[in-house]
């Protein structure tokens, strides 16, 4: 079986490539390395350095491939305010890329990961029949490549599932990006001995899904033959837990003793996101098998142990006008 990840080099296709080789599958994948670190890769991947925009390229590489998950994307909910060019490009465009190419190349399946945005400010919790209210950018881009991706391998017969998973932790996730992972980031800031940064009041509410979790839900939507031309949510809906309480968390963890700053909030921050796992637990017999105590314990060892790093900003902001948070424009990460 001959799998293809794009944004294998990230924190989510990485660890999926990691586990289908534990399993001997062929494993194949892209990244532009903008989000992604080869550090993540195994070297038994067979690996391209290619953005899911350019379509010419992905048709090429994605001959004699079986299944394809669709995993890359520039996934910043608040950044995304100040950048929809660049997130409409590579999360409708180089979706769309991905998709025509992989039904070019006869693959059997496309599973694509979307991303709890696509429901916004609607009552908590999400379910999969509610109707989508994205509030931002990305969240309106990856309910748009949906849309692209049912539309398309429903007239060419090609089966496909979306996984909508939500504030997926762990191991390898990047930790030194200032616009999104505050598990990772508070985490990074704490080991410098800073002062973590908390928007708004701090009460709004998360839910947080632990990797393995994630991946066993994937791989059922990804070869389970059953299930197909499904939307299904990814995650625990039993853990709502506060910012602020996320922070008592990490400082307990590391001992650490400085209080937070708070800032104003983030423009269409959404206050209360939890998705209802009903759905994954009657089809993927999802259950949770990874404490929130535990997932985030995950998270610490790994940043632990890799080092803090220097926070770094990667990203272009197109609309740099006065509703930028000052975090970002000040560079105070």
């Amino acid at each position: 079986m001959h799998i293809f990840i794009t944004g294998v080099a990230g924190f989510l296709g990485a660890n999926l490539a990691d586990y289908y080789l534990k399993k001997k599958y062929k494993v194949s994948g892209c990244d532009n390395l903008v989000g992604g670190s080869l550090d993540n890769v195994d070297k038994k991947v067979n690996f391209h350095k290619v953005d899911i925009e350019d379509f010419d390229k992905l048709s090429n590489i994605l001959k004699n491939v079986d299944v394809v998950c669709h995993a890359a994307a520039y996934a910043h909910e608040g950044l995304s305010n100040f950048s929809p060019v660049m997130f409409s490009k590579n999360n409708v465009v180089g979706s769309a890329s991905v998709f025509t190419a992989a039904i070019k190349n006869k693959v059997k399946r496309i599973v694509f990961c979307s991303s709890m945005a696509r429901y916004g400010s609607i009552k908590p919790p999400f379910n999969e029949e509610d109707k989508p209210d994205p509030v931002d950018p990305y969240g309106i881009s990856k309910l748009a490549a949906e849309k692209l991706l049912i539309n398309l391998c429903e007239t060419n017969n090609v089966e496909y599932n979306i996984a909508v998973p939500h504030n997926i932790i762990g191991p390898k996730q990047k930790y030194d990006d200032p616009f999104r992972n505050v598990v990772s980031i508070m985490t990074n800031m704490m080991l410098q001995n800073r002062n973590p940064i908390i928007y708004g009041d701090g009460e709004q509410k998360r839910s947080f899904s632990d990797i393995d979790d994630c991946i066993y839900c994937l791989d059922k939507l990804l070869f389970d033959k059953k299930i197909n031309r499904q939307i299904v949510n990814i995650g625990p809906d039993e853990n709502f837990i506060t910012i602020n309480e996320l922070y008592n968390i990490l400082s307990n963890k590391l001992k650490f003793n400085k209080n937070a700053k708070y800032y104003k909030d983030r423009p269409n921050e959404v206050k209360y996101a939890k998705c209802s796992a009903d759905k994954a637990r009657r089809i993927l017999n999802y259950k949770t098998t990874v404490t929130l105590e535990d997932s985030i314990q995950k998270v610490v060892d790994y940043v632990s142990k890799s080092g803090p790093k220097k926070f770094l900003y990667n990203y272009e902001i197109e609309l740099n006008n006065s509703l930028v948070p000052i975090t970002w424009k000040k560079k105070l990460f």
